[in-house]
């Protein structure tokens, strides 16, 4: 579908119709498109293409974050790094705080209000306006007011959505389907990938489909406690215990005997009753980006490598939360210093996996380094974005600055547009 504005096969970004006062000398409402890519602007109706100049092209952006699950706080500090590098210029940003039990209001601009300070992690309480998306795709992207006084007012009408929400009820395919329903483009993957990358079980079906290398796991739905002895040999010790839809490692347990697999799925099942559990992987960790640009194609980011001076300690025994973003014991290497043919076979892999899951925008790709090879450990549709996440730092190893990823990401998400594609 070319470009409403461009009229050109080569540009393939979906445009809608908007509303504006103030094209150029004009004194009443002109209704044109604007192209995300070129910035430039066609006005409705004339036969003619005409690029004409607005007073106020800022893309609205609504920048979505908090959210149900219990990466709240996580997704919290990622808004903030997202919402401090958003040039004001191009965007005009709309913050939506999603509350812990689900509430919808308007959340704080300010980025300082969502970091982490003495080690209290940031949250969204009610204190802002209460509003709801509108699924009309007539009006989408309308956020409307339910408050007292000024319900049904509509306080912005965004072009794009950015959900940096991590887990159940954000990163799951659950608020990409009401987004599809409302007609409003969105940034990272759709309702498919954004499900299957969200659950280890079905991440690992399509991967394993597609031929790519993967570790053992065993899979505990509500109702079984236990493995078969069959099942313990397969999957052998050390051992992980995780939630089967859970992230920043939360409710992981790393087990050395069997005798602590109980507690440990009792640990889990604090977060998914479907539970996960995996043999130990030998091997260096490392991570690796993946990006779409707004022409469709695909780029696989530099490698970065994780390293715990203290993994051999009970206290970070493994990757785990406090260690992500509390504890300053993790060191990291970006460029990860691997052998060339091992850092293509990990990008070659990295975008293989991207592929498997039905992947757009971004994402994520986890891997141990084992002596024969690389091995995929899993795939995240919305990566962190705090200030010391690795999504951005591998991009701006690769030569992308933190500005310039958000920026690809809002472009190619309104490329995409919602809908088959």
């Amino acid at each position: 579908m070319p470009c409403t504005v461009c009229v050109t096969g080569e540009c393939r970004f979906r445009t809608r119709w908007v509303t504006y006062w103030g094209v150029e000398s004009s004194p009443s409402e002109v209704t044109f498109a604007r192209c995300a890519r070129t910035g430039r602007i066609r006005v409705r109706g004339e036969t003619a293409v005409r690029f004409v100049t607005v007073s106020t092209p800022r893309i609205k952006v609504a920048v979505v974050f908090g959210g149900r699950s219990s990466e709240h706080a996580v997704s919290c500090v990622s808004a903030g790094s997202v919402l401090a590098n958003l040039d004001p210029d191009t965007y005009e940003v709309v913050p939506v705080g999603i509350t812990p039990d689900g509430a919808w209001v308007l959340g704080s601009s300010d980025p300082d209000a969502l970091t982490i300070r003495d080690r209290v992690l940031p949250t969204v309480d009610k204190s802002g306006t209460a509003l709801a998306l509108s699924t009309d795709p007539g009006r989408a992207g309308a956020l409307i007011a339910l408050g007292e006084g000024d319900a049904g007012q509509v306080l912005a009408a965004v072009d794009v959505v950015f959900p940096v929400l991590h887990g159940p009820y954000g990163e799951d395919g659950t608020l990409q389907g009401m987004l599809e329903l409302a007609g409003v483009p969105y940034v990272g993957p759709g309702v498919l990938a954004s499900a299957a990358g969200m659950d280890k079980e079905f991440t690992k079906k399509l991967l394993g489909a597609e031929g790519l290398p993967i570790g053992r796991q065993v899979v505990l739905r509500r109702g079984t406690d236990d493995l078969t002895e069959a099942e313990r040999d397969h999957i052998g010790l050390p051992a992980f215990v995780k939630p089967a839809r859970g992230g920043s490692s939360i409710g992981i347990s790393r087990i050395t005997s069997w005798d602590h697999l109980h507690s440990a799925i009792g640990v889990a099942r604090e977060h998914d009753p479907k539970v996960i559990v995996e043999g130990m992987i030998h091997g260096r960790e490392v991570e690796c980006g993946v990006l779409e640009f707004p022409d469709g194609s695909v780029r696989a980011s530099a490698i970065a490598e994780i390293r715990l001076p203290d993994a051999d300690s009970d206290d970070h025994a493994f990757y785990d939360f406090d260690t992500k973003y509390l504890d300053d014991v993790s060191e990291f290497d970006i460029p990860a210093a691997l052998d060339d043919d091992i850092s293509d076979r990990i990008r070659e892999l990295a975008v293989a996996a991207f592929r498997a899951l039905d992947c757009q925008g971004l994402a994520r790709v986890d891997f141990f380094v084992t002596e024969d090879g690389p091995v995929i450990n899993e795939i995240n549709t919305m990566p962190g974005f705090t200030s010391i996440s690795m999504y951005p730092k591998m991009w701006a190893e690769s030569g992308i600055d933190y500005s310039t990823l958000i920026s690809t990401l809002i472009d190619t998400a309104l490329a995409r547009g919602t809908g088959l594609r």
